[in-house]
């Protein structure tokens, strides 16, 4: 029965509390045995209330017996990155120099969860400060791939996938800056939204007209993805970037028909090194779009200069959020971090001039290549799950990668463009490791997106495969 309820689709399990035939404390209790079944091995929830968990689903079944109006997440448990301030509960950032800092007040992200009725059932493990695509840090440890304990979930929200992934939790939010909710799903099985920039308002931000890193949901299905962001998503007057569109918006049916939508194949985002495994599985699901009916041209967009604006802003933005904790704190964050804030510090204001009109033209060319499709169709990491023990990949067929990142382009070409993209289950490899496909819309269009990768899902049902724990 544990195992019944903790695979349930977040729509399912919210429509079947309304009904009365599961309670909150059903939802809970099962979640939580499972977390204690299966969290030893893994390590994905680093830190867990649950006391505090049961007596908030205990409140929330009395509030549905005095008729209260229920939330559109009401009961339901969810599990936040532990990037994202949680108010009295741990939020460690992944790294030693937080360890034990206990938020005095939640992200707004938190905040919007818990006022739909969901219940924060913990934190979820992620690298020191979210810097990498593999989730291990000083504090917790690392974390397992649920389909193989010997492989990386990714990173960085990878604590959220692994819990998703092994119905620890039906939803789990995460951040992305050059990939960080598509990595992760992508290596674990389940589906990963990275929001256009302002779509999930970020309160609070030490960089308010940040543009690189968003907020934004993860779950084992696109309709409880599409679910959670209409719960997620919705203007703030404190964030300068949010977007005037109510969140509800993503509450509107996903089935829609295909035909005649046009999409540009890119298998290897214009020539970056693809390990074969990846392409394989990636090419065979050709098919499925053209039997939805769809155009399927190949085609990729000119990412010309993409990897150098991002580099420049992904050292801009470190130095900006972390260079004074690294100088009050010497010694103590890890080597990728150091080497990233390095790179901003010695930025000039020329390259950072540069890197930003290089942005504009590419987000202009991104804009002419749209007008002629609806979607892209690529690549979400160029190499399948990799070995735990190693840190990052360092070469990808005989290519050698510059950087701890720089295996991830395929991820963060498209952050710079501002686009929507969403990593959806599309095979696994012959040893059983799970491989994405990443769907790329429109400016600002994730409802498209969204119907998409829905009708994508439906046609393979390849996120219906669990891990045999």
């Amino acid at each position: 029965m544990t195992q019944d309820i903790c695979f349930m689709t977040a729509a399912d399990m919210a429509a079947q509390l309304r009904k009365g035939e599961l309670s909150a404390r059903d939802i809970m209790q099962a979640h939580l045995a499972r977390i204690e079944q299966v969290n030893p091995a893994l390590n994905a929830i680093v830190t867990l209330h649950a006391e505090e968990a049961l007596q908030a689903a205990l409140a929330a079944d009395e509030a549905q017996a005095r008729g209260e109006t229920l939330g559109p997440l009401h009961g339901l448990p969810v599990a936040h990155k532990d990037l994202i301030l949680t108010k009295g509960m741990r939020t460690t950032f992944g790294s030693k120099v937080h360890e034990h800092f206990i938020p005095p007040r939640s992200a707004l992200m938190v905040e919007r969860q818990q006022q739909a009725g969901a219940i924060s059932i913990g934190k979820t493990n992620t690298p020191e400060f979210g810097a990498g695509s593999q989730t291990f840090n000083a504090v917790f440890g690392a974390t397992r791939n649920p389909y193989d304990l010997t492989k990386t979930c990714g990173g960085s929200s990878g604590g959220s996938a692994v819990a998703l992934a092994a119905g620890m939790v039906p939803l789990a939010d995460g951040t992305d800056m050059g990939g960080s909710l598509r990595c992760p799903a992508n290596f674990c099985n389940v589906v990963g939204l990275r929001p256009s920039v302002g779509r999930v308002p970020t309160v609070p931000a030490q960089n308010a007209w940040g543009n690189l890193s968003v907020s934004g949901p993860m779950a084992r299905t696109v309709e409880d993805v599409a679910l959670y962001l209409s719960v997620l998503a919705g203007p703030d007057a404190r964030d300068p970037l949010s977007i005037e569109e109510d969140g509800a918006v993503f509450r509107a049916p996903l089935a829609h028909d295909m035909k005649g939508k046009r999409i540009a194949w890119s298998r290897d985002a214009g020539g970056l090194p693809v390990d074969r495994r990846v392409t394989e599985i990636i090419d065979r699901q050709r098919a499925v779009f053209e039997q939805l009916g769809c155009i399927v041209e190949d085609a990729t967009p000119d990412f010309r200069d993409a990897h150098d604006i991002f580099m420049a802003l992904r050292a801009y933005g470190f130095e900006l959020q972390l260079g004074a904790v690294m100088d009050q704190h010497p010694g103590v964050l890890k080597d990728t971090v150091v080497w990233n804030i390095e790179m901003g510090r010695k930025l000039t204001a020329s390259q950072l001039a540069r890197a930003e009109k290089l942005r504009t033209a590419l987000f202009e060319r991104m804009h002419r290549f749209m007008q002629t499709y609806d979607y892209i169709v690529m690549p979400v990491n160029q190499v399948p799950p990799f070995d735990i023990e190693q840190p990052y990949v360092t070469e990808i067929d005989g290519v050698t990668m510059d950087s701890y990142i720089d295996w991830m382009r395929s991820c963060y070409y498209i952050t710079v463009t501002t686009h929507p993209a969403i990593s959806v289950p599309c095979g696994f490899t012959e040893d059983g490791l799970p491989v994405g496909l990443q769907i790329v819309g429109r400016h600002r269009g994730e409802l498209a997106l969204l119907r998409m990768a829905y009708a994508f899902e439906q046609a393979t049902g390849v996120g219906r495969r669990r891990p045999g724990l």
